[in-house]
């Protein structure tokens, strides 16, 4: 079985957990976590992961990566947003299993949104079909950058190994 968790990235947070949830795939999978800049074809892979930050309460616009690009203290690390990715892939690409994760503010879905959300529903008309309900991790501002919320990657590394034990039981079933 083959898995491919694909992330946007602005600052680094959903990068990690995209390697936390990859990890915790690890033993029901061949995962690969790719960049969504660097995604070449998603045909061959029995489950695709897709994850990003939550920005203006979805998925990220050019014009918040722009916004984002202008604070991140480091390197930003996708130049291509999962809204534009997910626009690109064609339906000969779903009738998979997917799941979608977010990193987010950790305040009420209803007031942040979720890019998660968001990336489901584009992959349902795409075909794909959801495998678990979208998830979110949380960041928190330290001083003028966000970072992950302690905990949050033994949490990804949890939901990316009971999605892998999910998939593998459902693949038994089918």
């Amino acid at each position: 079985m083959r898995a491919m968790v694909v992330y946007e990235s602005m600052f680094g947070n959903t990068e990690q957990v995209a390697k936390a949830v990859g990890a915790g795939l690890a033993p029901y999978a061949e995962v690969s976590v790719v960049n969504v800049d660097d995604v070449e074809d998603v045909t061959e892979t029995d489950l695709l992961v897709v994850g990003g930050p939550t920005h203006v309460h979805g998925m990220s616009w050019p014009s918040s990566r722009t916004e984002a690009a202008r604070q991140a203290m480091d390197d930003v690390r996708s130049g291509t947003g999962l809204r534009e990715w997910l626009g690109a892939l064609n339906r000969k690409s779903g009738g998979r299993p997917v799941a979608t994760f977010d990193t987010r503010l950790e305040k009420p879905r209803w007031l942040t949104g979720s890019a998660a959300v968001g990336a489901e529903r584009r992959l349902r008309r795409l075909g794909f079909g959801p495998l678990v309900p979208p998830e979110s991790f949380f960041v928190e501002m330290d001083e003028q950058r966000t970072v992950l919320r302690a905990g949050e990657l033994d949490r990804a590394r949890e939901w990316g190994a009971a999605l892998g034990g999910r998939f593998a039981s459902a693949r038994k079933l089918g």
